[in-house]
């Protein structure tokens, strides 16, 4: 063997890992408060959302961190739509959704919620947006949030 040849075993590529557990959640139907136009002030509508939630950790039974409780999930969500103001976005719904989910998930490494109002217009089937985060998002967000708490109590 050539010395040259020993040093190539060495620059092997590690062991891919995996992205770890995905939790998904399609067409969960909640009414809330939201809309840009006039007559959607006057009563909640409907929002579906589908959820694909990421984490790594080792489902188990015990302690409330350690998964997604799918169930779990469905009730803060809707939950916290019912109760809402009004937004006037679905990109900042899904904006909130996203910290919710964060916030209450600790074990939750990324997500992709795609939020639409069903039926919303005539030769479509849906329309709606999307949104992939990871937590580096989240906590940039949170971190924007709170220099401008700093910045705006001056």
């Amino acid at each position: 063997m050539k010395p040259f040849e020993e040093g190539i075993g060495s620059f092997a590529a590690p062991p891919r890992l995996g992205r770890g557990w995905r939790v998904f959640i399609d067409e969960l139907e909640v009414a809330t408060r939201i809309g840009l136009h006039a007559h959607e002030y006057a009563a909640p509508q409907p929002v579906v959302i589908d959820a694909s939630l990421l984490y790594r950790g080792e489902p188990s039974e015990e302690g409330a961190h350690a998964m997604i409780d799918y169930e779990r999930y469905c009730e803060c969500v809707s939950a916290f739509l019912a109760d809402k103001a009004h937004t006037r976005m679905l990109e900042t719904l899904a904006v909130e959704v996203a910290e919710l989910s964060f916030r209450e998930w600790p074990a939750l490494d990324a997500l992709t919620l795609a939020l639409y109002k069903p039926k919303i217009r005539a030769g479509t089937r849906r329309i709606g947006v999307e949104l992939d985060w990871t937590r580096a998002d989240y906590d940039a967000l949170r971190a924007r949030a709170s220099v401008q708490a700093v910045v705006g109590a001056r």
